[in-house]
């Protein structure tokens, strides 16, 4: 009877073992499909999704198609050409991504990688301030850390670092309210600028008004006139009648450069040419107020080592650096 007693009871805790297993095993499942989800959202594609996971297209296919059986909702809608997030899906996306990131923050601590920052590092920030300051100091930043790699997208929009999973963006302007942290690194002014030889030919504005005399080079789209905006918090505004418009700023600088005309550019990216002598400032006392440039990133446990260090990095680096008006 003992024995009898004694053997039901690991029967009892071998069907408990199984069903825990079970468990385990279909949790583990569950965050495999997470993943792929998240991979297939950001690369629009279920063969580029799995590969970057390191799964067949079926597999992922699979693994989607059971996630939302289980959630009852479909994430995605296909085509022959193209995968498309629904709109359930985006809100998803979103929640998942910071479970992940969460799970990232946990798996680190808990192997004792909470001082090492190792895994890819995504970072936005503007096209020709990402060509000039950000790449140069992410090689150095990687040469001190192997164990991180990074991608970086330059573009000058402001990009929803958690819809789309980015880990820093570098921003310059005024902030909106946000519940992401943002640590100020600097400063840039908004100026004009043209080539000595064109203000010898068509003299120098004494005043913003005096710019409708001007050939005026924009960035951005051609439109017949636009607003600038001078003095202390833009309140001076003059409407100006840009001859021609172009999308890159590095054009328009090189256009202005050359002689053509006048541009609006930030300090940073012309402070090259005015030390070389090849531009000039004008309207200075006009100038509008300084605008603040700041790491943005997010806080709380979901600051994984990587982005730590990166973060603290980078704002040392770029307060170090002649041009963007740090002041401790």
């Amino acid at each position: 009877m003992i024995v009898m007693c004694y053997s039901r009871k690991n029967e009892l805790s071998s069907k408990g073992s199984i069903a825990s297993f079970k468990t385990i095993g279909s949790s583990m499942d569950r965050l495999q499909s997470l993943r792929v989800f998240v991979a297939v959202a950001e690369a629009e594609s279920f063969t580029a999704g799995a590969r970057a996971v390191g799964l067949s297209a079926p597999s992922a296919t699979r693994g989607i198609l059971a996630l939302e059986a289980e959630l009852g909702a479909r994430l995605f809608t296909r085509t022959t050409r193209q995968v498309k997030l629904t709109d359930v899906g985006r809100s998803y996306l979103q929640d998942v991504r910071e479970v992940l990131a969460g799970l990232e923050a946990a798996d680190a601590a808990a192997s004792g990688a909470a001082q090492t920052p190792v895994g890819q590092l995504r970072i936005t920030c503007p096209q020709e301030f990402g060509r000039i300051y950000v790449a140069p100091l992410l090689t150095e930043f990687l040469d001190r850390f192997p164990g991180v790699s990074a991608d970086v997208v330059m573009i000058d929009r402001i990009v929803n670092i958690v819809e789309e999973g980015f880990d820093i963006a570098l921003r310059i302007g005024r902030l909106p309210p946000s519940g992401l942290a943002a640590v100020r690194v600097g400063q840039v002014r908004r100026v004009l600028c043209g080539a000595p030889d064109y203000f010898a030919t068509r003299g120098c504005p004494q005043v913003p008004a005096e710019l409708a005399n001007h050939t005026i080079v924009s960035i951005g789209p051609g439109r017949p006139s636009q607003h600038w905006h001078f003095g202390t918090k833009g309140k001076q505004t003059v409407k100006v009648s840009p001859r021609l418009g172009v999308s890159s700023v590095a054009a328009a600088i090189g256009i202005a450069r050359d002689g053509w005309g006048i541009c609006q550019a930030l300090s940073y990216q012309v402070d090259p040419d005015l030390e070389g002598g090849r531009l000039q400032l004008v309207l200075e006392e006009y100038e509008p107020e300084p605008l603040p440039i700041h790491l943005v990133h997010i806080e709380g446990r979901r600051a994984v080592p990587k982005v730590r260090a990166a973060v603290d990095f980078l704002t040392e680096r770029l307060r170090e650096t002649p041009g963007l008006g740090w002041k401790s």
